[in-house]
């Protein structure tokens, strides 16, 4: 029985909101899921998903919000400039055979490099966090002390080249780095720099895992249920819904309380479950099956309410809808699902902070089965 499996038993052992081990308490009931994420009352200390670093929140919230919203523009404005350069960079990039969900990574962390890293040296390090970080089960392939150096060499390289940006100034921001340097004035916080160090490789993840691994159960699903309806929007929502790639939003209470009759102390975590809460079968019917047909006519009835896939309230991911648009336009250009073949090598996702497919093989009409 694996995690995810584990889940499902408690919920049908003990309800939607259960304790999973002494002190970790899980919500996949989705009406108390949304007051935990949007902090009602006030019960929980301050805490964002994107810009928690071990320092703390960075903050003030209105720096998060203006990081979020340039950081968002500069993404979008990247990719419609290189819209006409899609369907060439799928398909060399993914080609006739290709082992996702690695593939799917890879894919976006090439359409979105140069707006990630300089050339050079940091660029090269950027490489091997995406490679030995990012991937699905990378971490389990690389030694602890092997990790722990390259954590080390991106953490230094990224604070001298945010503290270099910073001294020089910013104008226009021309990639992430920009965006960050400009973000917090200098001298609002000594430790700034390695703060901001930390919300680069959030981002980094967010761009190449988080979408990627959206992607990966996109072409998934269409490939093992060549049967489901719906259209291509339809598919990735109900990817989403299905297998939420962020599947867990911790928070620690600011004050005892009771959830849903539960009692709740300062020293509980407090875990929001996407997965159980988008498998709560009185909003959406046959839950464990994907239909993307659900999705035909916008947000089914009764699914607003069950549907956190980015958190909820206003920690919510600001790019929530350009990250659904990037998968939807890859999906357009890859060659119909008619014409894949998916050859799963395991059919249980990889559980880990992000919710990733389980290893596959995609075909396409050409080419040769060894």
């Amino acid at each position: 029985m694996d995690e995810l499996e584990q889940l499902d038993d408690l919920r049908a052992r003990h309800g939607p909101i259960f304790r999973r081990r002494p002190g970790v308490l899980y919500v996949g009931e989705p009406v108390e899921a949304k007051a935990v994420l949007a902090n009602t009352g006030s019960r929980y200390r301050e805490h964002s998903d994107f810009f928690q670093t071990s320092k703390g929140v960075l903050g003030p919230r209105s720096a998060q919000q203006e990081i979020g919203r340039v950081a968002r523009n500069l993404l979008r404005d990247h990719w419609t400039a290189r819209s006409d350069r899609l369907a060439a960079t799928v398909e060399r990039e993914i080609g006739l055979v290709s082992r996702w969900p690695d593939a799917g990574n890879l894919l976006l962390y090439k359409c979105f490099r140069d707006v990630l890293a300089p050339e050079g040296e940091l660029r090269r390090l950027v490489d091997q966090v995406v490679r030995h970080a990012v991937l699905a089960g990378a971490r389990d392939r690389r030694s602890v002390l092997s990790r722990a150096v390259l954590r080390r060499s991106i953490r230094r390289a990224l604070v001298a080249e945010l503290s270099l940006r910073r001294a020089r100034g910013v104008r226009a921001p021309r990639d992430l780095l920009d965006v960050l340097a400009a973000a917090v004035p200098e001298g609002s916080s000594r430790t700034a720099p390695a703060q901001l160090a930390e919300v680069f490789l959030s981002f980094l993840f967010a761009v190449t895992g988080s979408t990627g691994f959206l992607l990966g159960w996109s072409v998934y699903l269409m490939g093992t249920e060549p049967e489901a309806g719906g259209d291509l929007a339809g598919v990735v929502r109900e990817a989403l819904r299905l297998w939420p790639v962020a599947w867990n939003f911790g928070r620690f209470p600011a004050e005892p309380h009771r959830l849903a009759g539960t009692e709740v102390t300062t020293s509980d975590e407090v875990v929001v479950c996407s997965y159980l809460v988008h498998r709560d079968s009185r909003f959406w019917p046959d839950p464990d099956e994907f239909r993307p047909e659900r999705w035909s006519s916008g947000v089914p009835r009764g699914g607003a309410e069950a549907f956190i896939p980015f958190g909820w309230g206003a920690h919510a991911c600001v790019a929530a809808g350009f990250a659904v648009h990037v998968v939807e336009d890859i999906l357009r250009v890859l060659p119909p699902a008619e014409r894949w073949r998916v050859e799963a090598h395991r059919h249980r996702p990889h559980v880990a902070a992000a919710l990733a497919p389980p290893d596959f093989t995609l075909r396409t009409n050409g080419a040769r089965t060894r």
